[in-house]
């Protein structure tokens, strides 16, 4: 399914930040599906921030050490209302037969 129709995932400013002083280490953030974070020295790095889903915070949810924060979800959903996103995948959805 699209997330983004009409917009590269370069134009979305949408992805974790690690403070490595808050990192403890746990791991919980290597299970994203999308391999945004890679293991080095005992702790979590982000190496793959593009591959993040836009709007997605589950690793910071789920971080141990409250160590992951992301850009501010106001400012994504302005980036999405004016690149016309909302609408592009809507179309999109009809086409596709899946939505009326």
């Amino acid at each position: 399914m699209a997330w983004l129709i009409g917009c590269s995932r370069e134009e979305i400013d949408w992805g974790p930040t690690v403070d490595s002083h808050k990192c403890v280490g746990c791991g919980m953030c290597l299970n994203c599906g999308k391999k945004v974070y890679s293991w080095q020295n005992g702790k979590a790095v982000v190496v793959n921030r593009n591959n993040c889903v836009p709007g997605c915070q589950t690793c910071a949810n789920l971080c141990l050490g409250n160590a992951i924060s992301f850009p501010s979800v106001a400012k994504l959903r302005y980036t999405y209302k004016e690149k016309e996103i909302w609408s592009n995948v809507k179309k999109d959805l009809i086409e596709k037969g899946i939505i009326e």
